[in-house]
């Protein structure tokens, strides 16, 4: 089938193509059968739908022979182009809920609030377990980088006459006050644009605080506002439900279109690497579990609960595209309250993100510091633990996450010369951003319950019940 008509625009010229399109049609009736005749519970089918993707992934690789270089073969670009239909286009559709939706649970946040320094209170705590959540991964990631000694057996990709190569650029480093600058919006609209989540939550809570004022010296002139805040924020949930309530079929599409255009190839050269940030996703993982016991809560409620969302993050690789979901977890099944669920959430979207901004810039700087012999000492591991802690904040807002997080790291130890020696890891960052995506919700949704609990909101029965989403 070489007709231009079904190479070019309609993606089908193959009958591996057509097979493989049946497959994911299958797939989505098994799920919708699952989810809306068995009334099977949402977490489980959203883990069935992840199995199925893994399954379709790799059946669409053994098609092609496990190829090196999977996008130069037509049939596997023409199927996972129509994966993305389903996969991405779904993620679009969350992401475009993301900013009505911050702008409007803030607002609500605050016209609840029966007192002014509630908002102090939550901010306060709000950055003191973000920050030493961050500090603690990072130090989870420097401590496997050196027990696995990343880099050593390296060759350094951009070497080249005893110089580095400059095609991936880095940024140039930036000092603390500017960092904490550049958290604050100076145009509301290229917040939305690029979705710099920090700057409309400052943004919102800056509304919202002006709208209390209004209520609290003109009730009646207020009245208005605020109940249109309150139509406008269960609009958006109820919207946000909608189309969550097909995140199962979409997880079936997002990890076979990851895992179809992913050579393996490629995996196996950065086996150490890939293996050190997995495994360090689980020991910070557990690292969180420890925080919530430490808070007086059991962690099983929280591994029964968190699934769906946690899944989703693993599967789209958007913190902010899982914002949603995040926020229902904590509300609805984990007893939350909805200030903190909203603020919390929100802030940990995109700053002091535990996997990309904290576990995988660690590691890289272990690895960086191996390929070019740059000695790891004690003053090294101290100034990479405040440098990536601190840097958590300072990407917030900015595409790309983890390769800036990156980028601004080893800007701040020194190693901005060696950053083209990341390449090979950056060639295989989705697989290795699923898990960093994961830890980032995980760690979202673990410090809105710390904060929560600090404040002494958390409704602990709500919290100890078993799983309550159903279909």
């Amino acid at each position: 089938m070489d007709l231009p008509f079904l190479q070019q625009f309609l993606l089908i010229s193959d009958i591996r193509t057509i097979l493989f399109l049946v497959l994911l049609a299958a797939g989505f009736y098994l799920i919708h059968v699952l989810y809306h005749k068995k009334h099977l519970d949402f977490s489980v089918v959203v883990l069935v739908g992840t199995g199925l993707g893994l399954l379709l992934g790799l059946a669409v690789q053994a098609a092609s022979g496990f190829p090196d270089n999977p996008a130069d073969i037509r049939f596997i670009r023409e199927t996972t182009a129509w994966y993305q239909l389903f996969g991405t286009g779904y993620m679009n559709l969350i992401k475009v809920i993301v900013v009505p939706l911050v702008i409007i649970s803030i607002l609500q946040v605050i016209i609840q609030l029966e007192q002014g320094h509630q908002m102090g209170n939550l901010i306060r705590k709000t950055l003191s377990v973000t920050m030493i959540m961050a500090a603690v991964s990072a130090v989870t990631g420097l401590a496997l980088g050196l027990l696995f000694g990343l880099g050593r057996d390296s060759v350094p990709s951009g070497a080249a006459g005893g110089g580095f190569s400059d095609a991936v650029s880095v940024s140039e480093i930036t000092d603390v006050p500017s960092t904490l600058k550049n958290l604050i919006p100076d145009n509301i609209v290229s917040a939305m644009v690029n979705n710099n989540i920090i700057g409309l939550v400052i943004f919102s809570s800056i509304l919202g605080l002006a709208l209390w004022w209004v209520n609290k010296e003109h009730p009646a002139e207020a009245a208005p506002l605020y109940k249109g805040v309150r139509g406008l924020h269960r609009t958006m949930i109820n919207m946000a439900l909608l189309i969550l309530d097909y995140m199962p079929f979409a997880v079936l599409a997002l990890l076979a279109n990851t895992i179809a255009q992913r050579g393996l190839s490629g995996i196996f050269d950065a086996g150490k690497f890939i293996f050190a940030l997995y495994l360090g996703t689980v020991i910070q993982f557990f690292i969180q579990l420890a925080a919530l016991l430490l808070h007086g809560l059991n962690p099983v409620p929280y591994m029964k609960k968190s699934a769906a969302p946690l899944l989703l993050a693993f599967t789209s690789r958007s913190s902010v595209g899982c914002l949603p979901l995040t926020v229902e977890t904590l509300t609805k099944d984990l007893g939350v309250s909805e200030a903190t669920a909203n603020f919390v959430a929100g802030f940990g979207t995109t700053a002091g993100m535990q996997g990309c901004a904290g576990l995988f810039p660690a590691l890289l700087i272990v690895y960086v510091c191996n390929i070019t012999g740059t000695p790891i000492d004690l003053s090294m591991l101290v100034m990479a633990v405040i440098v990536v802690t601190i840097g958590s904040l300072g990407i917030a807002g900015i595409p790309g996450t983890a390769s800036m997080a990156s980028s601004v790291s080893l800007s701040g130890v020194g190693l901005a010369s060696a950053f083209s020696t990341i390449s090979p890891i950056l060639a295989i960052d989705p697989i290795i951003d699923m898990p960093r995506t994961l830890l980032n919700v995980s760690g979202s949704l673990t410090n809105a319950l710390m904060v929560d609990k600090r404040l002494g909101l958390l409704d602990e029965p709500a919290y100890k019940k078993g799983a309550r989403r159903k279909t």
